[in-house]
């Protein structure tokens, strides 16, 4: 095959970019059989460009889709015509998203209504609620009716996949891409010099005192939002109460939403840490240090058993049900009293906290990118014979 096959890359939040990092950086090895156009929608922007810094990635094309508190519908209105014109100019063969964002799936509309082939990388995860996650669930079924390579992260998406009709010549299962950008920020990390550490790192290596059990805690989904945050928070205070020798870590999200009653319930107690949201360096960092998660991230998800952390998911549906059937993560609700249980139990209990240390990663051996690369590269070597 003679033609480059041209490849755009889309992401607009800061999970899209981490889990396309190492996708890209396996394209841009293959320079002889890929052109590469890395676009992004700006859907996060601040903490995208903290991702696109620390993975040294340059976008060809940067969109500037976010305004402060606007609706899914303005945010999708922006993309929808933002897009058609980048696919104008740009012309790729095929586009490349990335799990179940709202830039994932209006990347992937638009490209159908222009006949371009369509990969999805992260296919195939299900709760079959259509509002849990809102409304990621629904976009990501929804691209998975029109995309043409379906990159599936474990045998549970595959099987979503294969039970849902999808055609088996475009349906491969990889592993899940985070285990690949874990591992290649990891050993970054690990070998930069006392002088080149992150200022962030710094900042939490003051605060913290690392011979304490560390609980991190990220919590900013919008089915959260209301009552299940001061319920989680009101088992943050009693849990920091109850346990004088812990620190918990909160990087509490920008949206007022969450800001507001995360700092009105556990503002000023000394062993609740709030602090500005990370970078991925140094939440990277902090994971590795911390002893177990409280989180209601889907990537965070598949990330703590990468390191090896227990992880308490404060969701009723999870759409990540392998280390919840591994028992290395437990779904426990926003019940205020179900997470003082379940924490207490993790801090309390040596025995049940090491049945939830994972010996086998569910998500992957961290070659998932390139299986994906080399799947697109034979796709089309394929077809043009």
């Amino acid at each position: 095959m003679n033609k480059k096959i041209k490849i755009l890359v889309s992401f607009g939040t800061r999970p899209e970019g981490i889990k396309l990092a190492p996708v890209i950086k396996e394209i841009q090895k293959e320079s002889d059989k890929f052109d590469l156009i890395i676009c992004s929608t700006g859907q996060h922007k601040e903490m995208l460009k903290q991702v696109i810094d620390f993975f040294e990635l340059k976008p060809d094309i940067e969109l500037d889709v976010m305004v402060q508190n606007q609706s899914l519908g303005m945010l999708s209105s922006k993309i929808l015509g933002s897009m058609e014109e980048v696919f104008k100019k740009a012309c790729p063969d095929m586009v490349i998203v990335q799990g179940d964002t709202t830039t994932a799936f209006l990347t992937a509309f638009i490209a159908f209504y222009r006949k371009i082939k369509i990969g999805h990388v992260e296919a195939g995860l299900r709760t079959y609620n259509k509002y849990s996650p809102f409304p990621e669930e629904i976009n990501r079924q929804l691209i998975s009716k029109i995309a043409d390579l379906h990159f599936a992260p474990t045998k549970n998406a595959y099987e979503n996949l294969r039970k849902e009709g999808i055609d088996a010549k475009g349906l491969f299962l990889t592993g899940n891409t985070v285990v690949d950008a874990i591992n290649w920020g990891a050993n970054r990390i690990k070998t930069k010099s006392e002088d080149q550490k992150s200022q962030d790192i710094r900042y939490l290596e003051n605060i913290l005192d690392l011979n304490k059990k560390i609980i991190l805690v990220t919590m900013h989904r919008r089915e959260s939002f209301g009552k299940e945050i001061a319920n989680v928070c009101e088992a943050l205070k009693h849990i920091s109460q109850k346990y004088k020798d812990v620190d918990i870590v909160y990087p509490v999200h920008l949206n007022p939403n969450v800001r507001n009653p995360v700092g009105k319930i556990l503002s000023n107690i000394d062993n609740i840490k709030l602090i500005k949201p990370l970078s991925y360096e140094p939440f990277l960092w902090l994971m590795s240090k911390s002893y177990f998660l409280i989180t209601d991230s889907g990537g965070v998800q598949e990330e703590a058993p990468t390191l090896r952390k227990p992880v308490l998911v404060i969701r009723e549906f999870t759409e990540r049900s392998e280390s919840v059937d591994l028992g290395i993560s437990k779904l426990i609700g926003t019940n205020t009293q179900s997470i003082i249980n379940n924490a207490s139990l993790l801090l309390d209990n040596e025995v049940d906290y090491e049945k939830m240390i994972a010996d086998n990663n569910p998500y992957g051996d961290g070659k998932a990118s390139k299986k994906i690369v080399s799947a697109i590269f034979d796709y089309y070597s394929l077809k043009n014979k």
